[in-house]
């Protein structure tokens, strides 16, 4: 079976209708409205060093597979770091730059990576993927390739097929099947109950409400309110505006209808803070989070409590809120693994890399068995 690849320069090469029949409606990072969206409102092009290069594949039945792929013109936005491997690469008179990313821009969330019709042979379309991004990379002088946050299996298939894999540690909440908030805080220590239920309690003492809104109730002026909120975390924690612009969240995240969830916080009916939140058929994902000063506790009730309350009430198996936060296991989310998949043109940098990633994986493995122990439940069950 002969198989094609294409490198699209943008997404709007390919039809939406095309684009998701293969990679699905349900995990909303991937839909072409999302994808696209980010190009269009200039979050993720080449003047961001995110250059659109998607893989499609094809076969004598048609599209057979399509994959997101940027060409990186430096490694920010990837929540996957490897700046010590550029620096090692410049060292050695080499240019790690450009890279080959396979990622969804801004979103360290574990989901689908190579997407493939129903029908599709999945070991030819790999085979055919990684042949053909190594001939592009070949071409171009292209460092490497990296696919960040794909699933076990995946990385497991890579792994096998000679790349390099890493497994880091994110921290994700469980439905149990729950009632209400209650239930889940029953199956915790006393104390760490109680430090909960202060928390909660915090935010109501200070004169905070919490308002829930759902795709269309969301609204153009909701939207307005939320990117100020996102501009000046940004600004106080890295001293510019974040990465999304404001057309991404008035123009693009609004497309994706019920599948975005936007929790603001009211002061005297004037809203202070926000957190926006996507969702999949059984999985909520947090994403962005900011207000206009800091609020006892609220950080907390906005972005985990909420969607906790969330997941419950509308019967979503997981919450992952995002990467880093080792504060978050005190609050009942488990440490759970993630990957990437590597692969260095290089034969000497490539062994290197090797190395590295084998002596890390024994340090990735210890974290995340030791930080289980420091679940708030009692004798850490559920």
């Amino acid at each position: 079976m002969k198989i094609a690849a294409e490198f699209l320069g943008s997404l709007g090469e390919i039809p939406a209708g095309d684009w998701n029949r293969l990679a699905g409606l349900d995990y909303p990072f991937l839909r072409h409205e999302f994808l696209f969206g980010l190009e269009q409102t200039g979050c993720a092009n080449a003047d961001t060093g995110w250059q659109p290069c998607h893989l499609l594949l094809r076969d004598a039945a048609g599209i057979l597979a399509v994959m997101p792929l940027y060409l990186k013109s430096h490694s920010y936005g990837e929540y996957v770091f490897d700046w010590s491997w550029a620096d090692a690469w410049q060292r050695s008179g080499l240019d790690y730059y450009p890279k080959l990313v396979s990622a969804i821009p801004f979103t360290p969330a574990t989901g689908p990576r190579l997407c493939l019709r129903p029908d599709g042979d999945l070991d030819a379309a790999w085979e055919a993927a990684l042949q053909a991004i190594r001939r592009f990379a070949s071409a171009r002088g292209i460092s490497s390739w990296h696919l960040l946050f794909p699933e076990e299996g995946v990385a497991r298939r890579l792994l096998e097929a000679g790349l390099h894999r890493r497994t880091a540690t994110q921290f994700h909440w469980f439905n149990e099947g729950y009632d209400n908030f209650e239930a889940f805080l029953a199956g915790f220590t006393s104390r760490k109950r109680k430090n909960l239920r202060r928390e909660r309690a915090r935010v109501a003492e200070q004169g905070l409400v919490l308002k829930t809104f759902c795709g269309d109730d969301i609204g153009s002026e909701r939207w307005l309110q939320f990117h100020r909120f996102y501009q000046l975390t940004y600004a106080k924690r890295s001293g510019h505006g974040g990465y999304l612009t404001r057309d991404f969240f008035t123009r693009v995240a609004p497309q994706l209808g019920a599948q975005v969830i936007m929790v603001l916080a009211y002061l005297e009916s004037r809203a202070v803070a926000g957190a926006l939140y996507f969702r999949s058929g059984d999985t909520l994902y947090g994403r962005y989070w900011g207000c206009e000063r800091e609020y006892d506790c609220l950080h907390f009730e906005t972005c985990y409590y909420q969607g906790i309350e969330y997941c419950i009430a509308h019967g979503l198996k997981k919450f992952d809120p995002g990467a880093q936060g080792e504060h978050k296991i005190q609050r009942g989310f488990r440490p759970v693994p993630t990957w990437s998949s590597h692969w260095i043109a290089d034969p000497r940098l490539s062994a290197a890399v090797g190395d590295f990633t084998r002596r890390e994986a024994v340090h990735s493995e210890a974290y995340l068995r030791d930080a289980s122990t420091l679940l708030p439940f009692r004798e850490n069950g559920g």
